[in-house]
């Protein structure tokens, strides 16, 4: 301890010290808020961020030729052309209209039908 430590415990009245120690025996409460605090938060915001970005990113290695999207500044298209291993795609925006865009621009267009799961063939019974 320093002596600006000893003198301003020194100079402290009696009632404030009581107060003090009363204070300083609830220290684990505040740790346990501020854990409830960082528990709730992961819940409500970090976890469905990290959910939404995992099936962007799905979404964004799953496309092919002819699925509709828009891109980040609101352009509607049909995928025209996907490489495997690049980060871009051809899109066709409207007739001979053609665009090279990033992948990270593109969402799903709200608009186009859902894509119905594939159904299993009935099993034969023998």
């Amino acid at each position: 301890m320093n002596f600006l430590t000893l003198l301003l415990q020194a100079a402290a009245p009696a009632g404030a010290a009581g107060a003090q120690a009363g204070q300083q025996g609830g220290g684990w409460t505040m740790w346990l808020m501020l854990i409830a605090i960082f528990a709730v938060m992961w819940l409500f915001m970090i976890r469905p961020q990290r959910k939404q970005q995992k099936e962007m990113e799905q979404f964004r290695n799953s496309l092919k030729k002819g699925d509709k999207v828009i891109t980040a500044g609101g352009i509607y298209g049909t995928i025209a052309e996907v490489k495997e291993g690049d980060r871009t795609v051809l899109l066709k925006v409207d007739g001979d209209v053609k665009l090279r865009v990033d992948k990270t621009s593109l969402q799903r267009d709200p608009n186009a039908a859902p894509e119905a799961p594939a159904e299993k063939a009935p099993e034969k019974k023998q």
